[in-house]
């Protein structure tokens, strides 16, 4: 058995690729015991996507999503490995699965008969659009959910067309809410299911452009790095092809930009609404003040002003910066370096014990000791 403020938890994780097993990721990292379940014949496709570690071959989003797991594999349509998986389920505190609707019911895993085999189980349902609602059958995926849920309207320059981000932000972000569901419905000791869906969550981080539409008739315009309210709020670039973040989002820290850039006095960059209705001129005023330094010098001297700055940084960067290091949040987990814990406890830390296992790792034990093992 595991360490951690979670360690009494027992988790069976029947879900693939990224949203459930993050959610189930994140309470291993918290000392939950996860049993990761997978196809015996083809594994979880995540162990194949994307980047491969070119000292092992093995994915590295494999070894990040499915870290501190167990692995077992079992085929759900096989008799005795559905009876196996059913006996695990009857002692756990959590099941994640991310089958389209009505496919654990069709496994034999229905959620009314596994309530009733253990009340206070938690199922957690990650899906793309819901249990429910017309588009519930439809395949989920982060890229459709980006863009039916309003982000792709919103992102990208205003003459181009709408873009979705560069990263898998949904699937991650749900995986987070996933598993702030499951300790919600955890605490409240009542075993139930929790819907959890792709679409929802993306929609949920939009903040009140839906309210604005309902009550003003207004859409969020596409402004690149720009943000309607907030001027100017961008990435711009230095005399040495470097580039910097700047944002200016709050009155008291715009006005500390605007001395830097020389206009403090100037009324039309004095108020919310006088930035944005003089948005070109500002911006254009940041982009050339920044592009006349480096961007170490546009650092000091904004940060010297308590003005909202940083470098813009990729990965070789982040790799050599001290910040990180300090915080020690590139940790090497077995032998391969991957981002820490999302949060530090200070009483009841999480711990990172190994990187995601090889398929049936611990199937043996498991078969024979269940969640002894």
């Amino acid at each position: 058995m595991s360490s951690g403020p979670l360690a009494n938890l027992k988790v069976v994780d029947l879900s693939t690729v990224l949203a459930g097993p993050n959610c189930a990721r994140y309470l291993a990292d918290f000392g939950a015991n996860v049993i990761k379940v997978e196809n015996p014949h083809t594994g979880d496709s995540l162990r194949g996507m994307a980047w491969k570690d070119p000292r092992d071959g093995k994915g590295l989003w494999w070894k990040l999503v499915n870290r501190n797991k167990q692995t077992i594999a079992a085929d759900l349509k096989n008799q005795d490995d559905l009876q196996l998986i059913k006996n695990l389920i009857d002692e756990a505190d959590v099941l994640v699965e991310n089958f389209r609707p009505g496919v654990l019911e069709r496994l034999g895993l229905h959620p009314e008969e596994l309530l009733a085999r253990n009340k206070k189980l938690v199922i957690v349902r990650v899906t793309g659009f819901g249990q429910t609602g017309p588009y519930a059958q439809r395949p989920g995926f982060a890229s459709i959910a980006e863009s039916m849920a309003g982000l792709a309207a919103v992102s990208g320059d205003p003459d181009g067309p709408p873009m979705l981000p560069a990263i898998a932000l949904t699937d991650e972000v749900t995986g987070i809410t996933a598993a702030f569901a499951t300790m919600v419905a955890l605490h409240s000791g009542v075993g139930q299911v929790v819907d959890v869906n792709l679409l929802q969550t993306v929609f949920q981080i939009m903040g009140p452009v839906i309210s604005l539409y309902k009550v003003a008739g207004e859409l969020q315009p596409r402004l690149g790095s720009g943000l309607p309210y907030t001027v100017p709020r961008g990435v711009y670039q230095c005399s040495d092809g470097k580039w910097v973040g700047v944002s200016a989002s709050s009155n008291t820290v715009a006005g500390r930009v605007m001395a830097v850039l020389g206009v403090g006095n100037d009324e039309r960059f004095t108020t919310f609404v006088g930035r944005m209705e003089n948005r070109r001129e500002l911006e254009e005023l940041m982009s050339t003040w920044c592009s006349t330094r480096t961007r170490d010098d546009v650092v000091k001297i904004l940060a010297d002003a308590e003005a909202a700055v940083g470098p813009v940084f990729d990965m070789a960067d982040i790799a050599r910066d001290e910040h990180y290091a300090a915080r020690e949040m590139i940790p090497t987990v077995g032998e391969t370096p991957m981002q820490g814990l999302i949060a530090s406890l200070s009483a009841t830390p999480g711990v990172l014990r190994w990187e995601g296992r090889d398929l049936d790792a611990d199937g043996d034990d498991i078969r024979t000791r269940g969640w002894g093992a």
